[in-house]
């Protein structure tokens, strides 16, 4: 019997040596065509066009009918959140963007940023490029690429984007000065959608690093949460020569063999690497992973499999699609908020934040488009990336709010080279929407210890 135990024990070494040891892989870089029909014999276009965001009296009166149209559903007694967006809440967001919202206004607010397009891939890609407006003597600034996710945008920067490109002048040290480029995911607001199946986060990471390079950037730093943190980490695996730094405030590292000792750690804490903070974060585990991922992956498995349908109804209703996205504002940015009223969205966001996010799908009608996003890359089989370790120095800022708390173990399980990991006093799932000091922050402490390696 004891031989077979240390038999077992040895083979499960064997096995966990094997699957976790350091090997130095690197994803194909390889080619795409995305746009309608066949790719053409002609060399891509490479020019890089100014771009602004525009509206209309069409386009602000026909968002005014549909509103005016809308059928709600009157909510149970005492659901508050539970139940999905409360009606009668939404009644007020309605109300407020009928008469007191101004598109206008805010279209002013998001040229305040220099846009551009070019054309990669044969898809036309929105980006902003946004440059300090002064430099200390000397010194040059450095280039941070940005990825939003879903339901996100470009837009989810605009507050910390001074921070990094103007830190003296809005309380931070001026030690690091960052020159930072927001692309839009294709089919998300400005940037065009594939006219192709199989547009996933290997292909957007290949685009994306195309586009630093026709920026002229060799080497850079990269940062995302969502899907931005897969774009990035896709791309730290296509290309790490190029990625100077990666910093991320959420990881996708489940496929990996520390997950398995959640289930013994209340037991063996130390003997697993788990802090205080990570049990307060990860426990009791039936609320804080099963109940929770429960309560908050149903809108993941109807666009990992069919986005279009759902789509369809969203592109056409002003009232749904506010209330499918803004739902996920209330509830991610703290699980909690489902027992409000209000579901907590004027806690940590106004109203003309979270409309503009609204109105970037609305305007563009890619709500459709952006979901297809799931269905490429989590329903569609095996992607070698899940698999493959990350060698490039990172850093990663968990912030407490976050749907799932990725504790430092498993990070460094997928990210060899981690270098800084941070436990953030507050906030959740958009950490630069909520708290971009806080992230703005870390983002440099984590640039400090890769410049100083």
């Amino acid at each position: 019997m004891w031989l077979e135990i240390l038999l077992a024990s040895v083979l499960g070494f064997v096995i966990y040596w094997f699957v976790s040891r350091d090997k130095e892989e690197t994803l194909l870089l390889g080619d795409g065509w995305w746009g309608p029909g066949a790719k053409p014999t002609a060399p891509e276009d490479e020019s890089i066009r100014p771009f602004k965001v525009e509206t209309s009296d069409e386009e602000i009166n026909d968002l005014y009918r549909r509103i005016e149209k809308v059928r709600l559903t009157p909510p149970l007694e005492d659901s508050r959140f539970h139940y999905g967006f409360n009606s009668n809440y939404l009644k007020k967001i309605l109300s407020y963007w009928r008469t007191e919202f101004d598109w206008r206004k805010q279209v002013e607010v998001l040229n305040r940023f220099p846009h551009f397009k070019t054309k990669i891939e044969g898809l036309d890609i929105h980006f902003i490029h946004v440059k300090p407006p002064q430099l200390p003597a000397g010194r040059t600034p450095k280039p941070l690429l940005m990825v939003h996710g879903w339901p996100g945008s470009f837009y989810e920067f605009y507050h910390i984007i001074p921070l990094l490109t103007d830190p003296k002048n809005h309380g931070l040290s001026d030690e690091h000065v960052f020159e930072v480029i927001c692309p839009s995911i294709p089919g998300y607001g400005y940037s065009e959608a594939s006219s192709k199946k199989g547009l996933n986060s290997v292909a957007t990471a290949r685009i994306f690093y195309k586009l630093m390079q026709r920026l002229g950037f060799q080497e850079f730093y990269a940062q995302g949460g969502d899907w931005g943190s897969l774009i990035c980490t896709n791309m730290a695996q296509l290309v790490p020569s190029h990625v100077k730094g990666l910093h991320l405030n959420m990881a996708l590292v489940l496929r990996n063999f520390s997950v398995l000792t959640i289930f013994l750690g209340p037991r063996f804490r130390k003997l697993f690497g788990y802090t205080e903070r990570d049990m307060e974060l990860l426990y009791p585990l039936k609320e804080k992973l099963f109940f929770s991922l429960m309560r908050e992956s149903g809108y993941m498995h109807i666009q990992s499999t069919k986005p279009d349908t759902v789509g369809c109804a969203l592109n056409d209703s002003p009232a749904g699609l506010a209330a499918y996205i803004l739902e996920k504002f209330s509830t991610w940015t703290d699980s909690d908020f489902r027992d409000l009223e209000d579901g907590g969205l004027e806690r940590k966001f106004s109203l003309d934040d979270l409309l503009t996010i609204i109105m970037i799908y609305w305007t563009t009608g890619t709500i459709a488009s952006s979901q297809r996003f799931y269905k490429e890359n989590l329903g569609s089989g095996y992607h070698k990336h899940n698999w493959m370790k990350v060698h490039v120095p990172t850093g990663f800022a968990a912030f407490p709010c976050e749907l799932l708390h990725i504790p430092e173990k498993w990070v460094r399980f997928k990210y060899p080279k981690l270098i800084s990991y941070s436990y953030m006093a507050r906030g959740g799932h958009f950490a630069a929407f909520e708290e971009p000091k806080l992230l703005a922050q870390d983002i440099c402490k984590f640039v400090g210890l890769v410049e100083r390696q």
